[in-house]
């Protein structure tokens, strides 16, 4: 992810929430909703619901969501960008679609794969609810001479909202009878997270940056680190594969990433003899290239950097080192360098 350049800040700035809060405010009696709920590798399902839920659905995802921006305008409820965000109370904080690439990715998938998503059925076993990581509310109005409109409200689930009517029971009244349904789901209340048009807006961004797993500081820092390390190293990868893509999941790769200072760090042939000493997997093409297929192939790269193998003069093995801590001089001697 790139800065925003003084270009692009009408673009960015464009969006108002306060706007679109009072818009749907103004259709809400004529909204139809869809809900999805997606995977943890973010893979959407249809889910039909009761017409006898159609309040409570608009209530709990749209009504919530305008009432609170509507409401709290008058209390000092600003819209800022997220990339500078800093937690502040009374924000709700916007970034671009783009940038968020998980919720890129589902919205994708709901507007052009549709006819390819499957309803979601977990056969009263809860083995598949396990799996789910959130819900997705897709809501359709007619906005005046615009035609037709859509924005989406997504919240995450957790695994232990739902209860097995197996070893659930009702309190109706002063008893307990058997529990009617397989599995039950508590429905977060909270407001989270809503993607109008190309536009992420944040109401809560911790459980933003989980439902996504999106945090834009380690990104940039990521991004930092994959610029330094192919100015320095020739790499190859894989076809679809980029040194930033297969960082953005990495934080322990990151985070070792940003104690090194890269350009001080053993040259290209340096790294390949290393290996080779090491009898490591990593290989090189016929330029000299090294050579990325997977993220088994990225860990073996960045700890060969960081000089994360050893072979123990005494026993002759190979290790790994998970952490490593710089000895002092010993007593009496000069520094060495």
């Amino acid at each position: 992810m790139s800065e925003i350049t003084n270009s692009e800040i009408k673009k960015v700035t464009d969006f108002d929430v306060f706007q679109w809060a009072n818009e749907i405010d103004e259709y809400k009696n004529n909204v139809s909703c869809e809900l999805f709920l997606f995977n943890k590798n973010y893979t959407p399902f249809k889910v039909r619901y009761s017409d006898k839920l159609t309040a409570s659905v608009k209530a709990m995802f749209m009504s919530e969501a305008i009432s609170y921006v509507i409401k709290e305008a008058d209390k000092g409820l600003e819209q800022r960008e997220y990339e500078k965000s800093d937690g502040e109370d009374r924000v709700v904080y916007r970034t671009d679609l783009a940038n968020v690439g998980r919720a890129e990715t589902l919205i994708h998938l709901i507007e052009k794969e549709y006819k390819d998503i499957e309803y979601f059925n977990d056969g009263g076993s809860g083995s598949e609810f396990k799996k789910i990581k959130g819900i997705i509310a897709k809501f359709s109005y007619l906005g005046g001479d615009e035609g037709q409109k859509t924005f989406y409200i997504a919240k995450g689930i957790a695994a232990s909202s739902a209860l097995k009517g197996a070893t659930s029971w009702e309190l109706n009244g002063e008893s307990f009878e058997p529990f009617a349904a397989e599995i039950a789901i508590k429905m977060p209340e909270d407001n989270q997270v809503a993607i109008v048009d190309k536009n992420v807006v944040i109401f809560n961004q911790s459980k933003f940056e989980a439902l996504f797993q999106y945090d834009y500081k380690m990104q940039m820092l990521a991004d930092a680190k994959a610029k330094e390390l192919e100015e320095k190293y020739k790499l190859s990868f894989a076809e679809g594969l980029t040194l930033n893509g297969l960082l953005q999941d990495k934080k322990p790769l990151v985070k070792k990433l940003q104690d090194m200072d890269i350009k001080e760090e053993m040259s290209q042939k340096q790294l390949l003899d290393y290996c080779d000493e090491m009898q490591l997997d990593l290989m090189s093409d016929d330029d000299g290239s090294i050579i990325i297929m997977d993220d088994k192939d990225l860990t073996t790269f960045v700890n060969l950097i960081n000089e994360d193998y050893y072979i123990s003069p005494v026993n002759g093995k190979r290790y790994e080192i998970k952490s490593k801590k710089l000895l002092g001089e010993p007593e009496g001697e000069a520094p060495r360098g």
